[in-house]
């Protein structure tokens, strides 16, 4: 990993750069809505649209490159995001901070699209889980890092937005002057959601429900605690928390993955997360509370991801799972898209706490129908699954794309050496 961040470190800044300007935003628009006077409801399309542009830019964007190259697609999309953080503050009005988040959302997309591309094309055959694994704890520290720089100044000021405007115009330079020749682009078509949900109706119903919680913890978190009253620095640390738990979880959720029936460890770990959202709001609320109940969400949301694709897998032949990926994509930005909405309604109808009762209920739902499941066709042999393969929820379907190949050329790699091991023991028999 050591010669991958030695030969890429560039291309890393520039994504680490990155994910600190998006992290930002994201979070600091939360507390300035409330200092603005916007409404739970309004801030609820606000976070709602970036979704709504990540999803359109993830179809778009291959076009574009398609069309003009990476390079122009890359810095025109930049400049675009550059731009919309410095108007935030410009014009703090909800109908134009819909119209911009939209806009960021559709950007950031094309921008991940690209710089992807271009890690993708960086890495050999030899390096390249490296480099995706890497690229996942880069893209995790810069989100958590991001909150930090909440503090710096007053959210009611320019400062903040300049900040994270700066960021990522400095991302660009290091990511273009470090670059090798565009790779020639090519994406895979999803599969169709029908065919998707005959395949693996928990991997269908499941992505999507996990879009909404995604959406509830990278959009409305910052909203909930400027609802609740928390200072700055106290929001900053409840969704870095978040961030932290996932990156955490991911790993040691990974290698329990390769080793059980899926559908159980995806039961338990949806019961586990609804028993402490829903049994959070018995307790008498405190901050250390709140940090116990954002570590545990984002420490199962952001790994089931991982594992929903990994469980689909199962029931695929090798040249489907790519296509497939994609249309888990599709589905999981729909429900993140709602998601919002949903929770917006939920914290102005029944108060802010109503926030872990909407993560607790979906939890919940995906638990039951992981358990309805396990009684409609028996699981996969375990030596005959697939591997888990750790992927971001922001990831855009190049990154996912390039994870499946990786657990597909793994999986190809084992059935080579148990088809030589079973030779080899053929030829020693009398």
């Amino acid at each position: 990993m050591l010669a991958v961040a030695r030969n890429s470190w560039a291309l890393l800044l520039g994504m680490f750069l990155l994910m600190l300007g998006n992290g930002l935003q994201g979070t600091l628009l939360g507390v300035r809505g409330a200092v603005e006077g916007f409404g739970t409801g309004a801030m609820a399309f606000v976070m709602s649209a970036y979704f709504l542009g990540f999803l359109g830019g993830s179809y778009v964007a291959p076009m574009m490159i398609r069309r003009v190259g990476h390079v122009r697609v890359f810095a025109a999309l930049a400049s675009f995001i550059s731009a919309v953080l410095i108007l935030y503050a410009a014009l703090p009005d909800p109908v134009a901070w819909v119209l911009m988040r939209i806009v960021i959302g559709f950007c950031f997309s094309g921008v991940y699209v690209v710089a992807e591309s271009w890690l993708n094309d960086a890495a050999t055959n030899e390096t390249r889980g490296q480099a995706m694994s890497l690229y996942l704890i880069i893209q995790m520290l810069g989100v958590s890092g991001a909150q930090g720089l909440l503090n710096l100044a007053d959210p009611r000021g320019y400062d903040l937005f300049i900040i994270a405007s700066v960021l990522v115009s400095v991302a660009v330079a290091p990511i273009l002057l470090s670059v090798s020749p565009a790779p020639v682009f090519q994406t895979t078509k999803p599969m169709t959601l029908r065919r998707l949900f005959e395949v693996s109706p928990l991997g269908f119903i499941g992505a999507f429900l996990l879009g909404a919680v995604f959406a509830a913890l990278f959009g409305m978190a910052s909203v909930f605690g400027a609802r609740e009253g928390l200072s700055v620095g106290e929001i900053s640390v409840f969704v870095a928390t978040i961030y932290l738990g996932g990156m955490i979880c991911q790993y040691p959720i990974g290698w329990f993955s390769d080793r059980m029936d899926r559908r159980l460890l995806i039961m338990g770990l949806n019961l586990f997360g609804a028993a402490v959202m829903l049994g959070g709001l018995l307790l008498p609320t405190g901050f250390g509370l709140l940090l116990v109940l954002a570590f545990v969400i984002g420490g199962i949301s952001t790994p089931l991801y991982s594992l929903y694709i990994a469980y689909t897998n199962d029931f695929l032949e090798i040249d489907d799972m790519t296509a497939a990926s994609g249309g888990l994509i599709f589905v999981n930005g729909i429900g993140a898209i709602a998601g919002p909405l949903l929770l917006g309604w939920m914290m102005e109808r029944f108060g802010n706490m109503s926030f872990f009762a909407y993560l607790g209920a979906l939890l919940a739902v995906m638990a039951a129908y992981a358990a309805w499941r396990m009684t409609r066709r028996a699981a996969p042999a375990i030596e005959e699954t697939g591997h888990y393969a750790p992927v971001a929820p922001t990831a855009s379907p190049v990154a996912v794309e390039v994870v499946q190949e990786l657990a597909i050329e793994r999986a190809l790699e084992e059935e080579g050496n148990s088809d030589d091991a079973n030779s080899r023991k053929s030829e020693e028999m009398p």
